[in-house]
């Protein structure tokens, strides 16, 4: 694996917002909105939507701004414009919560159905937040999809190789140009992948907290996706979050 500091080298579009990697034989592309190409299948992969997380929070008190859900759809829809992929696959925890469809605006409701309809096969992989995706939005649902050398599931599993998923919402962070940064990454081993969460108010979890123990093999890489770039780094080059 790469050392490197530096930006990824250019792949496929001429610029650094997206980099390679090959998982179990698979080429695969990061892209810096946190999206997983795989361009040979036609495949776009993203984790962790939560739509309608802002409204949960609200329901209980918090009250955070009610956009989440529209602008995580319309960094959706601007992917699937970009890249017009033949299947599209959301790795569980796409709704925050069973009643999540039932919050969301009727305007939203509609944009999802018209990116579900646009697609040829789109997949609601389960997720502990959705386990039963609502209907009526379009798409299919699956617990886990196998395709080639690659199966995709929202929670890794211990010892599954050529496994991409979602769930854990990995970040990295590590001190970069005299000063700190953290931001979220794909994590993997060049057998499996752990995508980041692609919802606009999801946070992200420090790949080296003990939940990502004996999930990635040692010297693991990431690819973090800083201001719309890419950015490849060992494991270690990061560190862990500071106590608080």
């Amino acid at each position: 694996m790469s050392a490197s500091s530096q930006p990824c080298r250019p792949a496929c579009r001429g610029d650094d917002s997206r980099a390679a990697l090959a998982l179990h034989g698979a080429a695969l592309l990061a892209d810096a909105s946190g999206a997983l190409l795989w361009p040979a299948e036609g495949v776009l992969a993203v984790a962790d939507l939560h739509l309608e997380k802002g409204s949960a929070f609200a329901a209980r008190g918090r009250m955070l701004p009610p956009y989440d859900t529209r602008a995580t759809l319309e960094r959706l829809a601007a992917l699937i414009a970009r890249e017009r992929p033949a299947r599209v696959l959301c790795l569980g925890d796409s709704f925050h919560d069973r009643r999540a469809a039932d919050r969301m605006d009727p305007a939203d409701v509609e944009r999802l159905r018209g990116l579900t309809a646009a697609v040829a096969d789109w997949v609601w992989i389960t997720g502990n937040h959705d386990p039963e995706p609502p209907q009526g939005l379009g798409g299919r649902a699956a617990a886990d999809l196998s395709i080639g050398p690659l199966t995709f599931r929202h929670e890794a599993q211990p010892g599954a190789v050529g496994e991409l998923s979602g769930h854990l919402h990995p970040a990295a962070a590590l001190a970069l140009g005299g000063r700190r940064v953290r931001d979220r990454c794909f994590a993997h081993d060049g057998n499996r992948l752990i995508l980041p969460a692609f919802g606009s108010f999801t946070g992200g979890l420090n790949v080296l907290d003990p939940a990502f123990d004996g999930l990635l093999a040692p010297g693991f890489e990431v690819l973090m996706a800083v201001r719309g770039r890419v950015y490849r780094f060992p494991c270690a080059r990061l560190s862990p979050d500071r106590a608080r």
